[in-house]
């Protein structure tokens, strides 16, 4: 039994780090297509 809870309680873990990687992954891209626009802005002035 108390190996079912401590897999149990892994398989939460794995969850929350999924989500905190694709929240970083967004942060990442949001972060590389601001940069982007922000040369393409200074670029063609």
């Amino acid at each position: 039994m108390d190996k079912v809870q401590s897999h149990g309680s892994k398989q939460r873990w794995s969850g929350r780090g999924r989500i905190s990687r694709m929240l970083r992954q967004q942060k990442a891209r949001l972060y590389i297509i601001q940069r982007c626009v922000v040369m393409l802005l200074c670029y063609h002035d």
